[in-house]
């Protein structure tokens, strides 16, 4: 690992995940879906804005044909979760008797998911999973399934590969964890 140190506004972060491990991770995740959804056509639901470079890396090593949305969440406030979701975007698509994945960037306290799941499944869906490409599992406040998880991290705050502090820091391709608070 790399002693790589950027600067994102007022903060530090040292390299954590090269993208070569991401894109690894991606690809057995997408082999673990690709069996599940072998002949289907699921609604993938991308959630906006961090999830959007793991569900392009994503869809690109699924074997089916899913059909691709959009929907955007807010939770977040710097670099603490506010504890409320707002929904800022939402699904105008009707998802009756569909099965449905939910695309994540990370689930850490996982009230996000928790809050609009059942949202999704008063829509009349025939099943809705949820898949995240990180998982802070010691961070859960609620009880929550997560279907597909890529990993496991550490309660540390991060940036790249989609995830941002403030706004910032989206476009890195490896993840990088804050050095100093």
């Amino acid at each position: 690992m790399s002693n790589t140190i950027i600067s994102i506004l007022d903060k530090r972060f040292k390299l954590s995940i090269p993208n070569e491990t991401i894109l690894e991770k991606v690809r057995a995740l997408a082999n673990k879906i690709n069996a599940d959804y072998e002949g289907k056509n699921p609604v993938m639901i991308c959630i906006l804005n961090g999830a959007f470079m793991f569900a392009a890396d994503l869809v690109k090593c699924l074997t089916f044909q899913p059909e691709i949305l959009f929907a955007k969440f807010a939770s977040y406030d710097g670099m603490e979760s506010t504890g409320k979701v707002k929904e800022l975007i939402g699904i105008n698509t009707d998802l009756s008797g569909r099965d449905v994945i939910i695309v994540e960037d990370i689930v850490d306290t996982g009230l996000t998911m928790f809050n609009i799941l059942p949202k999704f499944e008063a829509l009349g869906t025939k099943s809705v999973r949820i898949c995240t490409f990180l998982q802070k599992p010691e961070k859960l406040e609620v009880d929550l399934k997560v279907d597909y998880v890529a990993m496991n991290i550490p309660n540390d705050f991060i940036v790249g590969y989609g995830l941002d502090y403030n706004g910032m820091g989206r476009n890195y391709k490896d993840i990088y964890s804050v050095v100093d608070n």
